[in-house]
């Protein structure tokens, strides 16, 4: 596997030295933890000694608490494990460390919007509008344990409202504005939030969205919401009208002015978010995230692997809607600078994110495999179009990332840098497996499990294989996994969700494969894993080799049945400038007989305008095996472009049974 995939990048010894996973590990021989000669043993002794380590993590990131925990972990045993126990702190508190401890004249917060003008935010800026924001939702009241439910952009507003939340016990869910009302009411009105936060409006590509009647659709159909807060997204003061129960940002902020944040000391396992799970099969899970352990999993996965320091700015194109917003959201409890944005990162051109990166300084720069792909397409260089001397890591998610990608980014962005390719997911609200400074960058490859977890690639016994794909499994607990599904009292949801395939371990549904020298390779959702002749092959196995191909800007694969078996269609999405013929056919399947096997080559190849994304930038590979069996696809609110899948069941040539895309939000 080394040999197939080489390595790209090998960080000097001067840039280790000064990492914070090489400080971590000189103060764990400081503290008689052991010395570690390197990552693998030091990943070995963070699952050896699980509960030394979580313990570890909660000292060396400076945990702020009331009250210690009684012990770190009450049992191994999945599920069922309790964490840190006895611990009484608060999330929100330990985000404003800068605010409270540091310099709160420090830029805590960027926010760079298609819809109005950059806005600045200190840390003590932050803290004020979070300590009136908190007062207000108090005010109208709203008390811990209940929901706060936000359709709302990438932009300050909502980074305010879920730390007023966190902060007094209530609990934050969001979603992205481009929602429709039925998608949105999928997920709000199964948690019955008391107070809805919206946009008035938002702008992308250049084109506006009111967004006002679609809060108020949304209020017509949760009986729950109580009082609804709208932002002026447009910088102009929202038209509310006579609207009973509206209110605006501003006169919310204004009428909590000069409170201060309660800080109120919860259990460890507080709940301080649901997500969503992606609905594109069912109604969505709401999945429920504690503070403390979003709190520990944030700290360890920011501060040692992904190296962010205090001077540090911190970009990550993200909505509301994604777990990926969370993730940066929690960036502050490292003291760096957060570099929102909101609107289309291709408008005008896709070149808008690589200017920000050069005018902002940013050292990590966050985004999607599919917006990297989409560079490379478009021979974009933005090492040599900009200023990008500040870039230290690039982190990439939301699918695997493939190998031309990989050797674009060293070759248009920068020779240095660390290709962080992670990968978790919404259930854990962090990685599995992501990027470490002290290790080479393979191509192709994901550079290594993360600290403290256990992760395997489960055969279909239940054993755990090496250079062989499998399901990607958790063995030991982690401290972010969801303390409970919402309206599931008896954990059975919960259970079926993550440990009904294999009795004890966490499945996480990828099919990945671990390579001996400890490296990751993912090829795709497990359940949406093609199984023709009697063959396992995961999705990303066929990408990898199509997509880089020039005539192609994105392709999709699923498994049709076909008599007794099954048959591979492939739809794929042209360049401009190319067309669909039999000499392109031709070439795609040659090439994956040549890299792939024979059995990786589609029996049926058909162009297509697009492919259905969900809002978050994943391919929604089980929607349209759904639609190619005939069945019905439900709940397509939580699909970006549901048209797609209208203009895929049409084509004749898919010979579709009857059926259709339909369903609710459609």
């Amino acid at each position: 596997m080394a040999d197939d995939n080489p390595i790209l990048h090998v960080p000097g010894e001067a840039a280790m030295a000064r990492t914070r996973m090489r400080d971590y590990m000189a103060w764990l021989g400081e503290r008689g933890y052991g010395r570690f000669d390197d990552y693998a043993a030091l990943h070995r002794w963070s699952v050896d000694a699980l509960e030394d380590f979580w313990r570890s993590i909660w000292d060396y990131t400076g945990v702020r608490a009331e009250r210690g925990p009684d012990r770190v972990l009450d049992t191994r045993e999945m599920p069922g494990a309790h964490w840190f126990q006895g611990a009484r702190l608060n999330f929100a508190e330990n985000l404003l460390r800068e605010a409270i401890d540091g310099d709160p004249g420090r830029t805590a917060v960027v926010g760079v919007s298609e819809s109005r003008a950059e806005v600045r935010l200190s840390y003590g800026e932050l803290l004020t509008q979070v300590g009136a924001m908190e007062a207000y939702l108090r005010s109208v009241g709203v008390q811990p344990g209940d929901r706060v439910a936000g359709i709302v952009a990438n932009t300050h507003e909502p980074i305010v409202a879920m730390l007023a939340c966190a902060s007094m016990g209530a609990i934050w869910s969001s979603a992205s504005p481009d929602f429709g009302v039925g998608g949105l009411v999928d997920r709000f009105a199964q948690i019955e939030p008391r107070v809805l936060i919206t946009v008035d409006g938002y702008r992308y590509g250049g084109k506006d969205f009111e967004r006002i009647d679609h809060a108020a659709a949304v209020c017509e159909r949760i009986p729950s919401i109580e009082t609804v807060i709208v932002t002026a997204n447009d910088e102009q003061a929202p038209e509310l009208g006579a609207r009973d129960g509206f209110v605006s940002w501003d006169a919310a902020l204004a009428a909590g002015r000069s409170a201060r944040p309660s800080f109120a000391a919860l259990d460890f396992e507080q709940p301080v978010y649901i997500l969503f799970s992606s609905g594109t099969t069912g109604v969505p899970k709401c999945i429920v995230h504690g503070a403390g352990g979003a709190l520990m999993q944030h700290s360890k996965e920011l501060l040692l692997h992904a190296d962010i320091h205090r001077d540090d700015v911190f970009f990550y194109f993200t909505t509301c809607g994604w777990m990926m917003w969370n993730w940066l959201v929690s960036g502050l409890l490292t003291g760096a600078t957060l570099v929102l944005y909101d609107g289309n990162p291709g408008h005008p051109d896709l070149d808008v994110l690589w200017a920000l990166a050069e005018r902002e300084g940013i050292t990590h720069f966050g985004t999607s495999a599919k917006f990297l792909a989409g560079c490379r397409n478009a021979d974009l260089a933005p090492g040599r179009d900009h200023d990008l001397s500040a870039l230290r890591v690039l982190l990439s998610t939301g699918s695997p990332l493939l190998p031309p990608d990989f050797d674009w980014v060293y070759e248009a962005v920068r020779s240095d840098v660390l290709l962080g390719s992670i990968s978790g997911g919404t259930d854990l609200v962090s990685s599995f497996v992501g990027c470490c400074p002290l290790l080479p960058v393979r191509r192709g490859e994901i550079q290594c499990r993360l600290l403290g977890i256990d992760a395997h690639a489960f055969n279909d016994e239940g054993e755990a294989v090496i250079d062989e794909c499998g399901e990607l499994v958790c063995t030991q607990p982690v401290p972010s996994m969801p303390v409970k599904f919402w309206n599931d009292p008896d954990g059975s949801r919960y259970r079926a969700a993550y440990f009904d395939t294999f009795a004890g371990v966490w499945a996480h549904g990828d099919y990945i494969l671990f390579t001996a020298e400890g490296g990751a390779i993912i090829y795709g959702r497990s359940d949406a894993t093609l199984n023709v002749g009697g063959i396992r092959i995961g999705t990303a196995e066929i990408y990898r080799q199509v997509e880089p191909l020039e005539a192609i800007a994105d392709a999709m694969v699923v498994a049709q049945p076909r008599g007794e078996d099954s048959r591979i269609v492939m739809l794929v999405v042209l360049n401009p400038g190319h067309e669909f013929d039999g000499t392109l056919a031709a070439t795609i399947r040659r090439r994956l007989r040549e890299h792939a096997s024979p059995r990786h080559v589609p029996g049926l190849i058909v162009p297509v305008a697009a492919l259905p994304y969900t809002r978050s930038g994943k391919k929604v590979e089980v929607a349209v095996a759904k639609l190619l069996r005939g069945a019905t696809v439900d709940n397509t609110g939580a699909i970006a472009n549901p048209e797609s899948l209208t203009d895929i069941a049409a084509i004749e040539a898919l010979e579709i049974p009857a059926g259709g895309p339909g369903g609710a939000g459609a």
